[in-house]
């Protein structure tokens, strides 16, 4: 029997694409090279999956004449794929939750960590040479145990930031998202208070933790107007979608002191990030490290896997978006 094709777009944990492999006729990215709109159209008119990424975006233009008829995405957001398009053409289009949920969380946690207490302005100082040894005046950040933390979008990733903060730094949690959370949310993350207003929640927190979704609905979200509500000894930080923040705003807020520093896993144009915010001090920066573990990189791809087998086989897939 024939067996599907599927692509990969770009290099999968070498255990996950030996199990594809086995189960189909997949085409490899061995160069890991990001592929063109060309390159993805064409890849979408001869296979029958396709299996992206983040790093691709998939228009409506690129999906027109499509064979595939499902498109696995590595990841969980999907705002790279346009779902419009893909509705009206009939293309199913699933994601990877859950899996990835505890390894971003720890990233939002240790971004907050690294900015609050200066860590990566003091390793650039310590790798540089430019220590000159302890002294009670020296980089002196801030204290993060029993501050207040304001989580925005509180979805997986978000109640388990405010686990970790509640448990693990005793922080205060607000949160705004699309509908208030059950009392079970709530109170897992030391209870929670739901603010109905995102400036209610950014007037008062200290850290803001961003976990929206990508896409036109939060885009800039966080922009000059709400950047201007923030406490001006607060910290915002984005392991969400580079797309929630305006970075134009947010560098003149940091250049400023309108908020005290930001921790960053994500940027509006990746891998682009402006010469203006790497040269600031009071930012942490991050390759987008957010799953960034080998479990949950290959739970990824098997989660994709999964969702592979039983569109094939002809059943519903547990993970479909659209």
């Amino acid at each position: 029997m024939t067996r599907p094709k599927i692509l990969l777009t770009r290099r999968w944990p070498d255990a996950v694409e030996s199990h594809l492999s086995e189960r189909y006729d997949v085409t490899l990215n061995r160069t890991d090279t990001p592929l063109a709109a060309a390159e993805l159209k064409a890849a979408l008119r001869a296979q029958d999956a396709l299996c992206p990424t983040v790093t691709d975006r998939i228009t409506a233009d690129v999906l027109e004449g499509a064979r595939a008829k499902i498109i696995a995405n590595y990841g969980v957001g999907f705002s790279h794929i346009d779902i419009a398009a893909c509705e009206r053409l009939g293309i199913i289009v699933t994601n990877t939750p859950d899996v990835l949920t505890d390894a971003t969380a720890d990233i939002a946690i240790m971004l907050i960590l690294m900015v609050a207490r200066r860590a990566g302005e003091g390793e650039r100082q310590l790798r540089c040479g430019n220590w000159t040894g302890w002294r009670p005046s020296h980089m002196i950040g801030t204290h993060v145990t029993g501050k207040t933390l304001g989580v925005v979008g509180f979805g997986r990733i978000g109640q388990a930031v405010a686990r970790k903060a509640h448990r693990g730094f005793g922080m205060n949690i607000l949160y705004h998202s699309r509908t208030e959370e059950s009392d079970q949310g709530e109170t897992e993350a030391g209870g929670a208070k739901y603010c109905t207003d995102l400036a209610e929640l950014l007037r008062n927190s200290d850290f803001v933790s961003l976990h929206c979704p990508g896409g036109a609905a939060t885009r800039h979200l966080i922009d000059e107007a709400m950047l201007a509500v923030m406490k001006p000894g607060a910290f915002l930080i984005n392991t969400a979608r580079g797309e929630v923040v305006d970075e134009a705003a947010l560098i003149r807020a940091l250049e400023s002191r309108t908020i005290a520093g930001a921790g960053l896993d994500v940027y509006e144009h990746e891998p682009h990030v402006p010469e203006a915010l790497a040269r600031l001090e009071n930012v942490v920066l991050l390759p987008h490290l957010g799953s960034a573990t080998s479990e949950t990189r290959i739970a990824m791809g098997m989660r994709v896997a999964r969702n592979l087998d039983a569109f094939f086989a002809g059943r519903a897939p547990r993970d479909r978006v659209a």
